[in-house]
């Protein structure tokens, strides 16, 4: 819309799911340009906005490795960001740009502190991998299996939410280190999907014989369990744990937007099996970024790591229902690495090879904010 420019903030804290049209709140504010730009300052426009289960754990009343966003806050969120104008030497208009600090608007001004230009795109990266394997998604899976997990040539190593953003990554970096990868997903087609990526075992936790299976598929119990959902699929995992083995607590998206968070009731095993619990941020391991980077890099461009993602077309008007959608399982569909909000300017949205193993999907959500629609009731 012309000399306006859209910007969501947060409205109310939710005690369970959010709600389109009420947890948050579309402001229209007028556009910002270049005469209001100080020096070193850019003027951004959202290509792409990444979105995580962690934006739920933002916007409760506490601190996690964020502050809280406060009633009447924009939304936080990574951005992928082109630069429209810009008073810094190093920024040229066009450039793009990776920031924190944009959250959920269409522009932002920003100061050279608040953003990091988008590196050169290596062999086999596609532009929405800057905010997927080669950012959070891929360097939480990379540093909790490397730092924490530290799985091993013949080891078991078990992934919860396996085709997931972080959990199909967990499990390719798995078997690079050669370990025997077993995955949990929520339906066959994500069986399929996982298995494609070279996961050694898939098994669907809605089949009703998935204790039997789970037990079958882990004969020599479990060395490295690398947990994305919590629950009763951590307190299983409990129950087959090695001695000694290493869980690694990467998420917990079946307790999210619980109202009444269920605690595990197996952890005695913790101290039966003298087993090692331990949680961590992605962020603790910033000073090692880049290396982790190249290393991913090599990956990728070596066909070791494969991933796929899902673009929203619509941008910051379906930004609620596509969030909400995160905790419906439909993020972790075989075709979902993971979930991207498209600019409405569609003109700077850059995948350059959209019909290369799929990796790359479009989808229009409608602009409807009817809360008892979930993403699973779209073709998506």
């Amino acid at each position: 819309m012309s000399g306006t420019t859209l910007s969501v903030v947060l409205a109310e804290r939710p005690t369970g799911n959010i709600i389109p049209g009420q947890t948050f709140k579309q402001k229209l504010l007028p556009s910002q340009k270049e005469d209001d730009l100080k020096a070193g300052q850019i003027l951004v426009k959202t290509l792409y906005l990444g979105l995580e289960p962690a934006m739920r754990a933002w916007i409760m009343d506490v601190d996690t490795f964020y502050p809280s966003v406060k009633i009447g806050e924009v939304m936080r969120g990574f951005v992928l960001a082109q630069v429209t104008a810009s008073k810094n030497s190093q920024v040229q208009v066009g450039d793009t740009i990776l920031s924190d600090q944009v959250g959920w608007r269409e522009e932002a001004i920003l100061t050279e502190e608040q953003f990091e230009k988008a590196p050169e795109l290596g062999p086999g990266f596609e532009i929405t991998d800057l905010l997927g394997v080669y950012h959070w998604t891929g360097l939480t899976a990379y540093f909790g299996l490397n730092k924490i997990g530290h799985p091993k040539p013949g080891e078991t190593v078990v992934i919860s939410g396996a085709a997931g953003a972080t959990g199909s990554i967990a499990g390719q970096i798995a078997k690079i280190a050669g370990a025997r990868v077993v995955g949990i997903v929520g339906s066959d087609e994500k069986c399929s999907w996982i298995k494609e990526l070279g996961f050694d075992v898939a098994l669907n936790y809605k089949d009703p014989d998935f204790k039997s299976q789970f037990e079958e598929a882990t004969p020599d119990l479990i060395d490295v369990f690398f947990d994305n959902v919590g629950g009763e699929i951590l307190d299983l995992a409990l129950s087959r744990a090695q001695l000694f083995s290493r869980f690694v607590m990467s998420g917990a998206i079946s307790q999210y937007n619980s109202a009444s968070p269920t605690g595990p009731k197996n952890l005695v095993w913790a101290s039966v099996k003298r087993i090692r619990l331990q949680g961590f941020i992605v962020i603790d391991y910033a000073d090692e970024f880049d290396d982790a980077r190249r290393q991913i890099a090599q990956w990728v461009a070596e066909g070791k790591i494969r991933t796929r993602a899902t673009v929203i077309d619509g941008g910051l008007k379906v930004a609620e229902q596509a969030l909400q959608g995160l905790f419906s399982g439909t993020n972790t569909d075989f075709k979902v690495y993971v979930l991207w909000l498209c600019s409405m300017d569609v003109s700077c949205a850059l995948p350059s090879s959209m019909d290369t193993m799929n990796r790359v999907r479009w989808f229009t959500m409608p602009e409807s904010r009817d809360s008892g629609r979930a993403l699973e009731d779209y073709d998506f």
